[in-house]
């Protein structure tokens, strides 16, 4: 009889499901405080949280017989995920469970800012009748930008399209299928934010999307169009939105999410060209039933067959496999991370290949380790060895793998080739010594690189002169150089160039390095 601790609410329905299930104990007592839940946690094989109950290190340590925690909802900072992994517990969340009901409450400000709802309710309140000064718009045949094609941003789309609005969408990171199954045309950042008359945010907040919406974005924007973020406060910069809303640069916003939560003092509360709610994204009726249902199913699944749903960390390897594989499986993550700085355009096939002795461990791991690379710095949901096929998957890229006992320059070699719309990038990576990680060939450029840090990978013409004016940018930057290799292609006037230095570039500096004549290209990859 496997167990499971209901520590937090959930909603009946939940419940009801796990107490219908044959071999499952069910047991709910929320309110807990941590020397509470300390000392009952070790008769359990399953604990299922919202976000009040805190997983500790104590509450871990004392969960020795725990397989599963499962979190109904999306944030797990309540969990210490680290230990969790230590200790071989599988930790669980349900991203998908609310996407509908936070896709709906962005059609809903589309709305409310199409027809002015709030500034009309409390002009009716004040016994006002200003029928002509809140004159609307109809949103069907407007443009609708979609920023982030994820799954909350397709249910968005589809809302749209119904809605008869034309729409767009920007999403470098999925492929050109996905658009076209659902009539929704890919488009440039800066083509969307210059045609769209409503843009609505749907994508994570990692480094490369802080600020996605900021003053260069909001100055290319028409003056009727307007902003709606239900995603994430940091996708927009506040400063900029205000600046831009207060001079009439933009017609209109509505905000679910913020920098700083609650958003108390900001200036944007004093302008009337806005409407606010208060990280409402979740919060509906249907969806704490969806992910109330979704985590008890998911736990239950787990502790009947041990497929893990939604896993956001991977249980404990056994010594002997860790020991064979674990070095190679740092290396595939390296590739795919470099993979994935060199691409232009969105993947729709990685190939993986083994050689030599890294051909007798299994490729699958391997081939794993290669899309979490590739995937972790694009998507909201934490990647891992568990969720990472799956998350491909969603994104249209097919995985391949090919294994080769006989060994190509190198004792053991991973290649790793991405294919893209009109583009093949091709990484061969090698262990030197079985433990120090290579990268070897980019294309057909040997090079031998030791992938850390920040790296500028530049293309340019073989000619003199070349990696001396690349130096000055950097020096007059006073950004230091630490390492370069360089690379001369046999039968093209072209060159490769890996230089690792000792802090990421500003866009700027990397502007003057693409700039300057002989250069083809130069890409900033940080590993």
């Amino acid at each position: 009889m496997k167990k499971i601790l209901v520590s937090d609410k959930l909603a009946a329905d939940g419940i009801k499901y796990l107490k219908e299930q044959t071999g499952i104990e069910v047991h709910i007592q929320t309110g807990l405080d941590g020397d509470g839940l300390c000392r009952i946690i070790g008769d359990y094989d399953a604990l299922l949280i919202r976000s009040d109950t805190q997983v500790t290190p104590a509450v871990l340590h004392s969960a020795v017989n725990l397989k599963l925690i499962g979190r109904a909802g999306i944030g797990v900072d309540n969990v210490d995920i680290p230990l969790a992994t230590e200790l071989g517990i599988i930790v669980m969340n349900t991203p998908d469970a609310n996407a509908t009901t936070t896709a709906e409450l962005a059609i809903a400000h589309l709305m409310s800012l199409s027809r002015h709802l709030p500034a009309a309710d409390r002009s009716v309140r004040a016994g006002k009748w200003e029928r002509s000064k809140l004159m609307g718009t109809e949103v069907a045949h407007k443009t609708l930008g979609i920023v982030g094609f994820g799954t909350i941003g397709r249910i968005v789309s589809q809302r749209g399209v119904g809605l008869k609005m034309e729409v767009i969408a920007y999403d470098p990171f999925v492929a050109p299928e996905i658009f076209t199954e659902l009539g929704v045309e890919s488009v440039s950042l800066d083509d969307l934010v210059s045609r769209a008359d409503y843009i609505t945010l749907h994508c994570p907040l990692i480094e490369k999307t802080r600020h996605i919406i900021g003053g260069k974005q909001l100055a290319l924007m028409k003056k009727e169009t307007m902003v709606i973020n239900c995603a994430r406060g940091g996708l927009i910069d506040e400063t900029a939105l205000y600046e831009a809303l207060k001079n009439g640069q933009i017609a209109g916003a509505a905000l679910d999410v913020y920098e700083n939560e609650p958003p108390a003092g900001s200036p944007l509360l004093a302008l009337d060209n806005i409407v606010f709610t208060p990280h409402l994204g979740a919060s509906t009726i249907e969806a704490q039933v969806a992910v109330s249902v979704e985590i008890a199913r998911q736990a239950v699944t787990f502790l009947k067959t041990g497929e893990a749903v939604n896993a956001l960390n991977l249980p404990r390897l056994s010594a002997d496999e860790l020991k064979k594989s674990y070095e190679f499986m740092k290396l595939a993550t390296i590739l795919g991370k470099v993979l994935v700085g060199l691409t232009l355009q969105p993947l729709h096939k990685i190939e993986v290949a083994t050689f030599g002795r890294a051909a007798e461990v299994a490729v699958r791991p391997i081939s794993i380790a290669a899309l979490v690379g590739v995937l972790s710095e694009h998507v909201s949901t934490p990647v891992n060895r568990v969720n990472a096929e799956n998350l491909a998957k969603r994104q249209g890229i097919k995985l391949v793998e090919s294994v080769t006992q006989e060994s190509r320059d190198y004792i053991s070699l991973i290649k790793v080739t991405g294919f893209c719309a009109d583009q093949t990038i091709s990484l061969s990576g090698a262990l030197l010594g079985g433990r120090q990680p290579r990268l070897v060939c980019i294309n057909h450029f040997d090079i031998e690189v030791v992938p850390e840090g920040t790296l500028l990978v530049t293309r340019h013409d073989d000619r003199p002169g070349v990696i001396s004016a690349i130096s000055a940018v950097l020096g007059n930057a006073q950004i230091n150089i630490c390492r370069m290799q360089v690379s001369i292609a046999d039968d093209q006037q072209e060159a490769m160039a890996v230089i690792s230095v000792s802090e990421p570039v500003n866009a700027a500096i990397l502007q003057q390095l693409n700039d300057l004549a002989p250069v083809h290209k130069v890409t900033q990859i940080n590993l």
